[in-house]
């Protein structure tokens, strides 16, 4: 297969993690006999350091010119409290509705040789494995908003419609289909007319997926759940700012940020991406996790059908981690691990799977894997 990846790095660690997940990306299509090619543009604070707007034309038209996204990270302490109206995570706002991209999917898995990383019990979450999907370009962010003249008060309007609901629930039930046939829509119909009309629409969609278990959770409800029983949930379905807070707060169930890749998709379009931010501290140090990223790219691969190929990319991971072979996020007991070594691992896993303990040794000595 042939793919013309556009790649934006982005901020703070997303160059170096980003580098790691197109090393395992040029592996598999080594190894698999495809062909991928890789153009990079500028997005966030780099592109307003360099451009003056953190989404730049030729960046966009790069992404509309591409079969997919590898995305990095955005944002820079500098702009937190600058003055104007230009800041990084406008780049990826814009991206995303530029392109398009109405479902993000956010994958939660605890892996059981990091159980005890995690800071809930470890009885509630081994076992473990939910798919998120949030709504992206509607609701209350994207809906009228203002402030009084006399700044004493503002408004956010949430607002929704059923084309936009429907078309992220179909692919939410699709993917119950086939994974544990259940889906579980998060909403405050108790309160939001916005969420009861989600409520009548999912409804109504269900009647054609009868094989899928379909429920309903109050949002505080469902964020309470996520804590006592996350094995409960299966595929979760939700607006756009429940969507934002309820996958944040899943994401500490696999004891790190950096383990946590994300799929953004539309009609035409597609973007993959860690969850977590640009870490601008760590830029440069060589110490960020790139499991996240690496797993994105897993997912770039099965939005395409390359089945196999994600899963050679996720047994890798898996290898990585069961190793110890990971950032220091994860492990303190070799500190050497770098961000580097950890992207030649599982790299060298996917051309080299057999030999994966050899060079297991290799890595903690400070040496090349075995290409």
């Amino acid at each position: 297969m042939k793919l013309k990846i556009a790649v934006l790095p982005g901020d703070g660690v997303g160059p170096e993690v980003t580098a790691q997940a197109v090393k395992a990306l040029e592996a598999i299509a080594l190894e698999y006999d495809h062909q991928f090619s890789y153009d990079y543009a500028d997005v966030g604070a780099v592109a307003i350091d360099k451009h003056n707007n953190p989404l730049p034309d030729e960046t966009l038209k790069l992404c509309k010119n591409s079969d997919a996204v590898l995305f990095g990270a955005i944002g820079n302490p500098k702009y937190d409290n600058a003055e104007g109206d230009i800041r990084p995570e406008q780049g990826l706002l814009k991206l995303r509705k530029e392109l398009g991209l109405f479902a993000n999917v956010r994958p939660i898995k605890a892996f059981d040789a990091l159980l005890d990383k995690s800071p809930l019990k470890v009885d509630n979450i081994k076992g473990v494995d939910i798919s998120i999907y949030r709504e992206l370009t509607g609701g209350i962010y994207f809906g009228k908003k203002g402030t009084a003249e006399d700044g004493r008060s503002a408004f956010d309007t949430c607002e929704y419609n059923t084309e936009e609901i429907e078309r992220i629930t179909h692919l939410a039930f699709k993917s119950a289909q086939e994974r544990r046939q259940k889906l579980t829509l998060v909403d405050k119909a108790n309160v939001l007319e916005t969420s009861r009309l989600w409520r009548k629409t999912v409804a109504d969609l269900a009647k054609s997926y009868p094989e899928v278990i379909l429920d309903f959770l109050y949002v505080d409800n469902a964020a309470m759940q996520m804590i006592l029983n996350p094995k409960q949930f299966d595929v979760i379905l939700t607006g756009n700012m429940f969507g934002d807070i309820i996958s944040d707060e899943a994401s500490v169930i696999g004891g790190s940020i950096g383990l946590l890749p994300s799929a953004s998709v539309g009609e035409k379009y597609a973007l993959f991406e860690p969850i977590h931010g640009s870490f601008p501290q760590a830029a440069g140090e060589n110490i960020a996790n790139p499991i996240a990223t690496i797993l994105s790219a897993a997912m770039l691969l099965e939005h395409f059908g390359l089945y196999d190929e994600a899963d050679t990319i996720v047994d890798g991971v898996e290898k990585s981690i069961n190793l110890g072979i990971t950032t220091s996020d994860l492990s303190k007991k070799h500190d050497n691990i770098t961000t580097l070594k950890v992207g030649d691992f599982i790299a060298d896993y996917i051309s080299h799977p057999n030999d994966s303990d050899h060079n297991f040794n290799n890595i903690h000595l400070g040496q090349s894997t075995i290409i």
